[in-house]
């Protein structure tokens, strides 16, 4: 492990970047106040309230615990040499870059995830079962496990051996890079919808006959072509509800969780259909799309500029440079600028549910119906009603639920 500047930059940035995040959780605990809001007391009583309160100081102060473990697990990795010992390890076994690439990724992660492993199950079984909200019960969970590294494996693992052949073998690498994954990501919002959700949660269609009557007439109303409404079993792993919009083309749909239909009058679905419309009627969905794509070109042009940078992969105790183990390296050096798109992307985000949210109340022409619904979510969620400016700077992509209530009344 060489301490150059590679090796101070990507230091200060790892631990500088975990130091803000604290800072953040702790400014958002402090901001918690005893008093209930005047706009919530028709969903929440005090003894609610409370709950939610101790819901945001018991996740907040579990999140900061696990990613201080996780922070001391890679220094410990990195300055004990880890990154060298398994590049050295994997070399011996003699197979060509690609595939030794693919196991250093591939080692990498699934210790990321085993050591992940026991705060998920911590923090589904014990504090998510304990405020009311986890339904998933072992076999589900197991089975979420085993799906999500299978499709990693399946999906991920050639598209990274593509990757890695291009910047092994072609010029101007990162641009046909970034063209094969771009072609990747809109591949998978085409079809994530029908072949990978139901993998996990099974999509019915909505058989309330007068609800599905007032939703085709809304949407006849917004010209919008929707496809269906289906009704996602998202009480299979959580109370928690929520609606969202997915695909596009013929496989363009909104889902809505049974727990949101369970818990919701007709006017507030409709209410929160019609805003799910305002992002696809506001461009915001091709907006999103288009900006991902565009992270990813910066990603990779910058990426194109460090590989088999010598100094970077010495900074990790890795002696004999490779492509693979610049991408690993570059990832944490391209931390704080990620980090500034992703607050960038986030305040983005919180001006499209504004712009939402106006549509869904326009359209309807009754805002107090999505006043209604949004409270309900609130209180049914156990949404933290008092976040810290900055804590909402650095992580919210949607509004304070105060500030959309206070615009959807003046609307």
């Amino acid at each position: 492990m060489e301490l150059n500047l590679y090796f101070w930059i990507i230091l200060a940035t790892v631990v500088g970047l975990h130091l803000l995040d604290t800072i953040a959780e702790s400014l958002n605990l402090k901001a918690l106040r005893p008093e209930l809001p005047d706009q919530f007391k028709d969903v929440f009583d005090q003894e609610k309230y409370a709950k939610s309160q101790n819901y945001t100081r018991e996740t907040t102060r579990f999140g900061i615990l696990e990613s201080t473990f996780h922070l001391i697990l890679f220094l410990g990795f990195w300055f004990l040499g880890g990154f060298g010992w398994l590049d050295g390890i994997i070399r011996g076994w003699g197979f060509g870059s690609i595939v030794n690439g693919l196991l250093f990724f591939s080692v990498l992660y699934l210790t990321t995830f085993l050591s992940s492993l026991p705060f998920t199950i911590h923090d589904t079984f014990k504090i998510e079962a304990k405020y009311g909200f986890n339904k998933t019960t072992k076999g589900t969970f197991i089975a979420d496990q085993i799906r999500g590294l299978a499709l990693g494996a399946l999906i991920g693992l050639p598209l990274l051996a593509l990757i890695l052949w291009l910047f092994e073998s072609v010029e101007n690498a990162w641009l046909w890079a970034w063209i094969a994954v771009t072609v990747f990501m809109l591949l998978m919002v085409y079809l994530a919808p029908r072949f990978i959700m139901p993998l996990y949660n099974k999509f019915s269609p909505l058989d309330d006959e007068a609800l599905k009557a007032e939703i085709a007439k809304m949407s006849e109303e917004c010209e919008f072509p929707l496809q269906e409404v289906q009704i996602m079993d998202g009480s299979k792993r959580s109370a928690k509800s929520n609606a969202f919009f997915t695909g596009f083309g013929k496989n363009r749909k909104i889902a809505l969780f049974d727990t949101l239909v369970e818990k919701h009058t007709h006017p507030e679905l409709v209410a929160v259909l019609a805003h799910e419309i305002g992002h696809f009627k506001r461009k915001h969905i091709l907006q999103g799309i288009g900006l991902s794509i565009l992270q990813v070109g910066i990603i990779f042009f910058l990426l194109g500029l460090f590989v088999n940078n010598d100094g970077l992969c010495r900074a990790f105790g890795v002696e004999q440079t490779s492509t693979y183990a610049s991408f690993v390296f570059f990832l944490m050096l391209y931390k704080p600028v990620g980090k500034v798109l992703s607050i960038g992307m986030s305040i983005l985000s919180r001006k499209n549910e504004f712009e939402a949210d106006a549509y869904a109340a326009e359209v309807t022409g009754s805002p107090e119906s999505l006043v209604s619904a949004l409270k309900k979510l609130s209180s049914d969620n156990l949404s933290n009603l008092t976040p810290h400016p900055f804590y909402v700077f650095m992580n919210y992509s949607h509004p304070p639920m105060t500030e959309r209530l206070a615009a959807l009344e003046q609307a």
